[in-house]
């Protein structure tokens, strides 16, 4: 078999997600949505995330110090997660709603703010 010479089989390992105060962004990722920490060096902090690494960083200049794209974890059961984040502190945008009725399932998302105030959400496909 040949190696693809293009991304065409790669898959996503890291994603970064800006941040000013790194000592809340990690504890917010840790103790609130209780992700598994792997490591913290300086102005980075990683965590695992389903097998993709989630890199948490200071931005090096103004150029990049910007807000990060819309992260959607997807989740079993949304209310019971909804439920168990807004416990410990998670600020939700609004609860649980439906977006689209597919054939066999309905996409339910809700959107919520990290500790950097970036734009995160859950998403779930509810059977029928």
């Amino acid at each position: 078999m040949l190696a693809a010479t293009d991304l065409s089989q790669a898959r996503i390992g890291q994603i970064s997600i800006n941040v000013h105060d790194l000592e809340r962004a990690v504890a917010f990722y840790k103790e609130k949505l209780n992700l598994k920490h792997l490591f913290t060096v300086p102005k980075m902090g990683f965590f695992d995330c389903g097998g993709i690494r989630l890199m948490l960083a200071v931005p090096e200049s103004p150029e990049f110090d910007h807000p990060s794209s819309v992260l959607y974890f997807s989740v079993g059961d949304i209310q019971a997660v909804f439920t168990n984040l807004s416990g410990r502190g998670v600020r939700f945008e609004g609860p649980p709603h439906l977006i689209a009725k597919m054939d066999t399932y309905d996409l339910w998302m809700a959107f919520f703010r990290d500790s950097e105030n970036n734009l995160l959400s859950l998403m779930s496909n509810v059977a029928r």
